[in-house]
């Protein structure tokens, strides 16, 4: 995995038993999927997924995942804001059957927008990956929002305080993506998808928790008498 991975999934999985192998942050994803590969070369009993080339990552949740939101909807839904990844395509192209004026857009950091620009650094960690993947299908794309990672951030705090939700700076970025398409006058009053992906307590050593983690530390006891 890069090494930018907060240090909670680095101990979830060695607490798993797994053997982590760390590679340069500069090179993003494809750097990691590209020792992946060599490594899965390397060891005959190894076994790679291929998250980002396997089709029934594509089938599984046009099959499962598509069709929950249409039936929670009550087959309403008109707009399907996500993170730009194989989930959300393959979730958008079911809605797009079900509703061939449904829209789906996709959310990229604009820190790392490949799509419309070029891939680099950002703190939208599980967003941006940094390449296209191959079962990766634009044409049901009707545009990529672009979110900043700082804006992200600060819509994760919101939605803990606010909502009492603990979500990553991931759904942060797609709650602020969904949250633009409600505030154009043309979508008043329709329904509109986002999905809150990631769990606020993976990221408790990342910039989304800086102020508090630095707070927390310098707390001292009180006595209890």
């Amino acid at each position: 995995m890069p090494s930018y991975t907060s240090l909670e999934r680095r101990v979830t999985m060695r607490a798993f038993g797994a053997k982590l192998v760390l590679t340069d942050p500069t090179k993003g994803m494809s750097g990691t999927v590209m020792k992946a590969a060599k490594l899965y070369e390397k060891h005959p009993n190894a076994y790679m997924l291929q998250q980002f080339e396997n089709p029934a990552n594509v089938k599984v949740h046009y099959e499962t995942t598509g069709p929950e939101i249409w039936e929670d909807t009550l087959g309403q839904v008109e707009f399907l804001s996500w993170e730009l990844e194989v989930v959300a395509l393959s979730v958008g192209k079911y809605l797009k059957k079900k509703n061939p004026n449904a829209k789906i857009y996709g959310v990229e950091p604009a820190e790392a927008n490949v799509l419309n620009g070029a891939p680099g650094p950002h703190l939208i960690t599980g967003n941006g990956v940094g390449f296209k993947p191959d079962i990766l299908d634009m044409d049901i794309m009707k545009k990529v929002l672009e979110v900043k990672s700082v804006d992200a951030i600060k819509m994760a705090r919101e939605l803990a305080l606010g909502e009492f939700l603990q979500v990553g700076i991931s759904s942060g970025a797609n709650t602020v993506a969904a949250l633009e398409l409600a505030q154009k006058p043309e979508n008043k009053g329709k329904p509109i998808v986002t999905i809150l992906p990631s769990l606020g307590e993976r990221y408790l050593s990342s910039a989304l928790f800086d102020e508090l983690r630095t707070e927390a530390e310098a707390m001292e006891p009180v006595p209890v008498d």
